[in-house]
């Protein structure tokens, strides 16, 4: 039932009255005005709009509540184990033991170096596994998927965890109740769904990526030295949009190009020309800057952040042209009053950028990226690959390939095609890579053999199976290949 917006103010206690101890709903610092639907028992949302309130404060006293969670149960043991029955396989220690490069007949697969799941994100879905272990009768919620990943996302729907659900894109948090657990997923959620949340006295278990709380602290360092942070990443996105609610003054540019536009503006065009009006530049970032912001009076100092999963040469070229910006402007002996910065590059994700660009400089025919089509850094990945004019193609599971020498994949700028002969003839040599969010598990029984025997029309079954384990657990097309492995070998068998 909708109700009309009020402002409502929350009773606050003081620093003496229970401030960081571990029983009931955390206190606030300081007063806060938040506009909320109906009570705070029943809201949908709760807006955190007070100057006053200390998000950094909030947090830290959240994370010390005895409704809070964020490093598991105490049955990390069972739920690896779990895990590693549905999302692991010894063929990828095969492969890397060759070498990470594997010859069936004319076809030979090489896979990057770091590829699939990150730390953070392992960390993320075993504390979600434990949550249900934990509490196997509560009802379970998450704000959004825990990672860009549709067969994780799957496999939690099947555990009974459920998504809070949205309505003409607001989430609705009236279906959560007291007593109910509520998982915040890798990318962090954002501050007032914190607030929301606890104000309802649920149980959080939160699965946010340290290197995301990592960014979180630098864009608060930015707001306690007054500047303004340069948030590189995509607005809309969850992890972004988490960032920027504990930022105070932000701007989110999405690319270099965005970026120049600012730097342009701050020069008063004489960068490259690009940037033009106030007016214009506020259309440009409407979606993109902060409350009340005022590029006139909000760029003449700025900190460099990012979203966790962009491309790292990126984020630290626009770094650069902030830090050069600001000596053009303001002088090098002054930079350092209008320009700061601290790393905030997620290891994991330069990593697989990293085994990528390394991935593209041998003689490949094709590229195959596998991971959700809503993964910010499996997109990434295939950039590297576009930009050296590789065949790449960007599929998120087994389903977009086939049948016959055909594959349907995302382009880089979303779109989804289908794309036929894909397969070159002749020997073809295949570049494998996956997202962090992307489980590893690989099926390749009797793969060698087959592809020997098999012509190359049959060739799309093999990557179909390949990529799909790498994507999901598969049991089922476990069973189904090893059925076909045994009839292609007996054929092969009768021809000698």
């Amino acid at each position: 039932m909708a109700t009309s917006l009020q402002l409502c103010r929350f009773c606050i206690r003081t620093p003496s009255d229970n401030f960081g101890g571990r029983s009931g709903a955390v206190p606030f610092r300081k007063p806060i005005s938040v506009r909320c639907s109906g009570d705070s028992s029943s809201s949908s949302s709760v807006a955190v709009d007070s100057d006053d309130f200390d998000a950094k404060a909030f947090r830290h006293n959240l994370t010390r509540s005895k409704n809070y969670n964020r490093k598991g149960f105490g049955h990390k043991e069972a739920t690896l184990e779990l895990m590693n029955q549905e999302y692991t396989s010894d063929i990828i220690k095969k492969l890397k033991e060759n070498g990470n490069v594997y010859t069936w007949g004319n076809v030979t697969v090489k896979l990057a170096e770091a590829y699939g799941f990150c730390w953070g994100v392992e960390r993320a879905v075993q504390i979600a596994y434990e949550a249900r272990k934990q509490f196997p009768d509560e009802k379970i919620w998450i704000t959004n998927e825990i990672i860009h990943n549709p067969t994780v996302n799957k496999r939690l729907e099947e555990m009974e965890v459920k998504n809070i659900p949205l309505v003409e894109g607001e989430k609705q948090f009236d279906v959560v109740d007291k007593g109910d657990v509520v998982v915040l997923p890798a990318f962090g959620a954002a501050v007032d769904e914190m607030v929301t949340l606890n104000n309802k006295n649920v149980q959080i278990v939160d699965t946010t990526c340290p290197w995301v709380v990592k960014v979180w602290n630098s864009v608060e360092k930015h707001k306690k030295g007054d500047y303004t942070s340069v948030i590189h990443g995509k607005y809309n996105h969850e992890e972004t949009i988490a960032t920027a609610s504990f930022a105070g003054k932000h701007i989110i540019v999405k690319n270099m190009t965005e970026a120049m536009y600012v730097c342009d503006y701050i020069l008063g065009g004489e960068l490259n020309g690009s940037s033009s009006t106030k007016e214009e530049f506020m259309e440009n970032f409407k979606n993109a800057v902060s409350e009340g912001f005022d590029p006139d009076r909000d760029l003449v100092k700025v900190g460099i952040a990012n979203q966790t999963t962009m491309l790292k040469g990126e984020t630290e070229e626009i770094g650069k042209l902030l830090e050069r910006t600001m000596m053009q402007k303001y002088g090098v002996t002054n930079v350092n009053d209008h320009f700061i910065s601290f790393n905030t590059i997620c290891d994991a994700t330069q990593e697989r950028q990293d085994a990528m660009y390394k991935l593209v400089e041998d003689d490949l025919d094709l590229m195959l990226v596998v991971g959700g089509w809503n993964s910010s850094n499996t997109s990434h990945l295939l950039e590297i690959s576009d930009e050296r004019g590789i065949p790449s193609y960007w599929i998120d599971s087994d389903q977009r390939i086939g049948p016959g020498n055909r594959i349907a994949h995302k382009l880089l700028h979303g779109e989804l095609v289908e794309t036929e002969n894909f397969l070159p003839e002749g020997p073809v040599r295949i570049g494998v890579t996956s997202g962090a969010s992307t489980p590893d598990k690989v099926t390749l029984f009797h793969v060698k053999f087959l592809i020997s025997t098999v012509s190359f029309t049959y060739l799309w079954v093999l990557i179909s199976f390949l990529l799909c384990t790498l994507h999901s657990k598969c049991l089922i097309v476990q069973k189904l290949w090893t059925v076909c492995s045994i009839y292609f070998t007996a054929c092969h068998l009768m021809r000698l």
